[in-house]
């Protein structure tokens, strides 16, 4: 019994069904374990047959019932791992079978590969067009991805428009990518629909093992990474790369150190100055540093990158308004009056009650407001200008001054600019850096220095390194400077000293000659010591 049925089974399972390990055990099971019932009364049925023949008819019964049992309980385990609409296993099936594929690719010394595939335009069509209409799009993208499957593929669907490709046997990765490009190929081809030709393109990512993942979910992990990599990059296939995830063991690693370091008191402010063409100086900018007890000195860029796609960028925040409030107020005991600027992102700025905590922290360190400016950037126009603008408007109504940094870097317009409660506009250093040699950068700030001044803006340079920068923005009129020139950012006790010797006012040590009528052409510049160029990056403004 147990043989014909299995044979019969191998028969009748259509190709590509993905259900060839799982289901026929449980098929063969279901059958063994009626052969050995049966087996088990043969006796008593023997007995009876000689007795009672007529009682005979009631041993199907039992049996009937358990036959039944077992198939309906091999339907329902079939059925959950099945994806309702399109009949292609699903995401429990794909692990499971993955597990299985990968035990016998080490076995057999091969790869294994996991595409996973999205489709970039299904969410608009599916809205525009209603849900019938998107499930019917599903139905013809997963036929045409089992047509598209090569050889011993599987397919299975993740749930909404993600579907995911099992290569139990690959030869490299080039191999990987070469099938995943024609399945990208192959589902980005016009699709109809009642008439209405439709065009949706795919991403897809790679991930092989072992060189990638050495488990089913961690396989399935990495391609999902890769496959939102193709999807921001829009470049329809990518490969996992360890240094493009924000989720491997090292950040990770990174991101707990950086949280007991905000615990420990371990992450340090650094102030540079700002200050006005007349030497007055303006203000102070806190610039996060932080040294890592066994990786020594981390890039702000770094740390500050982890602790946003974390979550722990209002814990930082905070942390940094604390510092610099108990130093301005030390400052200010001091006899040192000088306003200190805070950088805060637009997760900061979105989040309900940050102006009313802001004015509890200015209170309870006896700062006056007017002593803090809060800097922000062009991306926190991006998601909801209005609620920006009552955030700022909060801010500014406790006395908080606002700083808008990186101008003409991002995405803002004029009519968000004169929405924004911003009393200072800080023109990016990208621009400021090659003022004295490029016209196009130098138009660029002319013009953004009449923007400002026309709203009543003052206007801020950053990135200031060189005499020849310094005289070409006071030409054209800019208010204030930052960079190298003036100062590097400085620990606390650094900065306190630097401001006593400047109370009277900040002036350059060598100003140049007044220039001739017709400047000869500038020698190329010596390379920057190793030393300055490091500490360069580090001087650069984040949070």
């Amino acid at each position: 019994l147990t043989v014909t049925r299995a044979l019969l089974w191998r028969h009748l399972a259509p190709p590509h069904s993905g259900f060839t390990g799982g289901p026929a055990r449980a098929a063969l099971l279901r059958q063994a374990l009626v052969g050995g019932a049966l087996l088990g009364i043969a006796p008593l049925i023997a007995v009876v047959a000689e007795h009672a023949p007529l009682l005979l008819p009631l041993f199907a019964i039992p049996l009937i019932a358990l036959d039944s049992t077992l198939w309906i309980a091999h339907a329902r385990a079939e059925e959950q791992l099945r994806d309702p609409l399109t009949g292609l296993p699903n995401r429990q099936w794909l692990l499971e079978r993955t597990w299985a594929a990968l035990d016998e690719a080490e076995q057999a010394g091969e790869r294994t590969a996991l595409v996973l595939i999205d489709l970039d335009r299904f969410r608009s069509v599916n809205d525009t067009l209603g849900h019938l209409a998107g499930d019917r799009l599903l139905l013809q993208i997963a036929a045409r991805l089992r047509d598209a499957l090569p050889r011993d593929a599987e397919a299975a669907r993740l749930g909404g428009d993600e579907f995911a490709v099992l290569l139990p046997a690959v030869d490299s990765l080039t191999s990987a990518q070469r099938v995943a490009r024609g399945l990208v190929a192959a589902l980005g081809s016009p699709l109809d629909l009642d008439g209405l030709t439709l065009v949706l393109e795919a991403s897809a990512g790679v991930a092989v093992h072992p060189d990638h993942a050495l488990d089913a979910e961690g396989l399935l992990r990495r391609a999902d990474v890769a496959m939102y990599q193709a999807k921001r990059d829009r470049s329809g296939v990518e490969v996992y790369e360890a240094r493009r995830d924000g989720n491997t063991p090292d950040r990770l690693g990174l991101l707990g150190d950086l949280r007991r370091a905000l615990d420990a008191g371990e992450v340090e402010l650094h102030y540079q100055p700002k200050v006005g063409f007349d030497g007055h100086v303006e203000g102070l900018e806190a610039l996060v540093r932080w040294v890592h007890p066994e990786r020594g000195r981390v890039s702000p860029d770094e740390f500050i990158a982890i602790a946003e796609s974390s979550g722990l960028m209002p814990r930082l925040t905070e942390y940094v308004l604390e510092t610099a409030l108990g130093q301005v107020a030390r400052w200010r005991a001091m006899g040192l009056e000088v306003p200190v600027a805070v950088n805060v992102s637009p997760r900061d700025v979105h989040t309900p009650g940050f102006a009313g905590s802001v004015a509890a922290r200015l209170a309870r360190h006896g700062v006056p407001p007017g002593a803090l400016q809060l800097e922000i950037t062009e991306h926190v126009l991006l998601e909801d200008p209005q609620r920006a603008a009552d955030a700022l408007a909060g801010l500014t109504g406790h006395g908080v001054k606002m700083s808008l940094d990186d101008f003409g870097t991002g995405y803002s317009s004029l009519v968000h600019l004169r929405r924004l409660p911003v009393s200072e506009l800080k023109i990016d250093r990208s621009f400021v850096a090659r003022l004295a040699i490029d016209n196009e950068d130098a138009e660029i700030v002319r013009c953004t220095l009449d923007l400002a001044h026309s709203l009543g803006l003052l206007v801020v340079a950053e990135g200031v390194e060189d005499d020849e920068t310094w005289e070409r923005l006071r030409d054209l009129g800019c208010d204030a400077v930052q960079g190298w020139l003036v100062a590097a950012a400085m620990p606390p006790e650094e900065t306190t000293a630097w401001l006593r010797l400047r109370e009277a006012g900040w002036r350059r040590e060598h100003p140049p000659a007044a220039a001739p009528a017709v400047a000869p052409a500038p020698a190329p510049a010596a390379p920057a010591p190793a030393s300055a160029v490091v500490e360069k990056e580090a001087d650069q403004p984040v949070t």
